[in-house]
């Protein structure tokens, strides 16, 4: 059996490095911990992605607080999912208490309460800075794998975005967009076929049919203006600490395609805006995914394409991606392995189909000559977990069971007085909560439209009123006729008695 000294050394040289990191804690042996072992995470690799898991109350939140807090401190802006509300407390300093002060003794790191600089975003009608996007920024394509439609439908949905660009037609929110797929099968139905194509009513009726049902999950409220910027989530405060950002989102738990949607239009919005960083030395943002299973689920499979083929790249724009749920089998595949850094709480083995997810969670660590990894995973503490992160050089490091250090901030939500207060020191609520509802696609339309049936009724006017005309005129014409052809024929049928009886009186002067 190895001694504490061989682990300590063993520790050590895994976790050496030559840059800036976060200690997350010290490392455990034989059910005991090792006092100074720090688990060190280098900074330049936290824009390598990550996982955090483990079963409910085993402490996972608490470990997005402690990475939270250290980035921030390190001047590292973060935005965090804050789907279960208990992140606030960020912004408040810890109480302190007599088992961290004996946690960290063990550890062999001092604690220190400390707040740190929050900013608060809202999805819905919460409180905080609302974040929107228009129709126009998603773009065609990523729009219809949020919509989930088919190729042909697809198709049309690049027609409309093509015919609004030419035309002029701001597409800001989904009434615009629902409303020039109304006018392109009814008023405008001839001028798109004519230059665009033939448009089917039915693959139209479809895609509006999924726009409400977008719509019913609360999209109406994301989508429209003033657009957020992503470049305000890398705000640092005048001590140089990066700023916390926490999207409250309590009230979409159960709006799985608004989170999808949001996640997806966030990142390519990253991904498109950020510059290329290379290999830096820390990264310029970590957003962390809380209840992650909630961006996969009931996700189409191109949208997971999507999804997958963001996670890959934009690492190269220093963005670290941090997935947090309670089973690695949650992530498909293809983005677990992206993650370099997995932080796995205890499991519980309930059940034949826990054990088997304990035994797949097990294999994908990296192998330990001082763990069993499958009976730790289901034998750690609240607050106890494995980790196996990247060295600077890429290379992944020994596998370490880790007491982890307690956050510096509250451990518990503020007030509603502390929040309140909180948001009135914002500096973004002023320049994205402002509902604007500018002239575009639907307003435009609806113009177009009046003006076309305002000419459409006046010449249906003018047509009745000539047809009311006409008959008038052709009766006249037939009185008169009619008139003329009665005095000629009494001047025949006059003529003709004249006759017959000037006849008549030469015949008896004859005989």
């Amino acid at each position: 059996m190895s001694t504490h000294q061989e682990f300590f050394d063993h520790i050590q040289t895994g976790y050496t490095t030559k840059g800036d990191f976060i200690a997350l804690g010290a490392a455990m042996h034989n059910g005991e911990t090792v006092t100074d072992a720090h688990v060190k995470i280098p900074l330049k690799t936290l824009n390598r992605h990550g996982l955090i898991a483990g079963a409910t109350g085993t402490g996972k939140t608490k470990t997005l607080q402690i990475l939270a807090e250290n980035l921030s401190e390190k001047g590292i802006p973060v935005l965090l999912m804050d789907i279960k509300g208990d992140l606030s407390g960020l912004a408040a300093a810890s109480p302190g208490h007599p088992k961290i002060d004996e946690r960290h003794e063990k550890i062999g790191i001092p604690f220190q309460a400390k707040d740190f600089p929050v900013e608060i975003l809202s999805l819905s009608e919460q409180e905080g800075v609302r974040l929107k996007a228009t129709v126009s920024e998603f773009g065609p394509v990523l729009f219809s794998r949020i919509l989930d439609v088919t190729e042909t439908q697809a198709g049309i949905i690049a027609i409309i975005f093509k015919y609004c660009d030419d035309n002029k037609l701001p597409l800001l929110d989904l009434k615009d967009l629902k409303k020039v797929l109304q006018f392109a099968t009814r008023e405008g139905k001839e001028e798109l076929e004519k230059d665009y194509g033939r448009i089917s009513t039915a693959s139209t009726g479809s895609i509006l049919r999924k726009i409400v049902e977008l719509e019913q999950q609360g999209a109406d409220l994301f989508f429209g203006e003033h657009s957020f910027e992503v470049n305000d989530l890398c705000r640092v405060d005048d001590n140089g600490r990066g700023y916390i950002n926490i999207l409250r989102l309590t009230d979409i738990q159960d709006k799985p395609k608004l989170f999808s949607t949001f996640m997806l239009s966030l990142l390519a919005e990253v991904y498109s805006t950020f510059p290329e960083q290379g290999d830096s030395e820390q990264p310029e943002l970590v957003i962390f995914l809380d209840e992650a299973h909630l961006i996969f689920k009931q996700a189409s499979n191109a949208l997971m394409d999507q999804i997958e083929n963001i996670v890959k790249l934009i690492r190269s724009k220093g963005v670290g991606l941090y997935f947090v749920t309670q089973n690695p089998t949650d992530v498909p595949d293809g983005v677990l392995s992206q993650l370099g850094l997995k932080v796995q709480h205890a499991l519980r083995a309930f059940t034949a189909k826990d054990r088997k997810a304990i035994k797949l969670t097990a294999e994908n660590y990296p192998i330990s000559d001082y763990y069993d990894t499958k009976e730790v995973l289901t034998s750690l503490g609240i607050g106890e977990a494995l980790v196996s992160a990247l060295d600077e050089k890429g290379r992944p490091t020994p596998l370490a069971a880790t007491m982890l250090r307690a956050p510096m901030s509250r451990m518990d939500i503020l007030s509603k007085k502390e929040l309140d207060d909180l948001l009135k020191k914002s500096t973004l609520i002023d320049k994205y909560n402002e509902d604007i509802d500018r002239e575009s696609a639907y307003e435009i339309l609806n113009k177009k439209i009046e003006k076309a049936e305002a000419v459409e009724a006046k010449e249906a006017a003018k047509k009745e009123r000539e047809k009311l005309n006409k008959p008038a005129s052709r009766s006249r014409s037939t009185n008169k006729k009619s008139s003329t052809a009665e005095k000629a024929v009494i001047k025949v049928l006059t003529s003709a008695t004249f006759i017959r009886g000037a006849l008549g009186v030469l015949n008896k002067l004859l005989k």
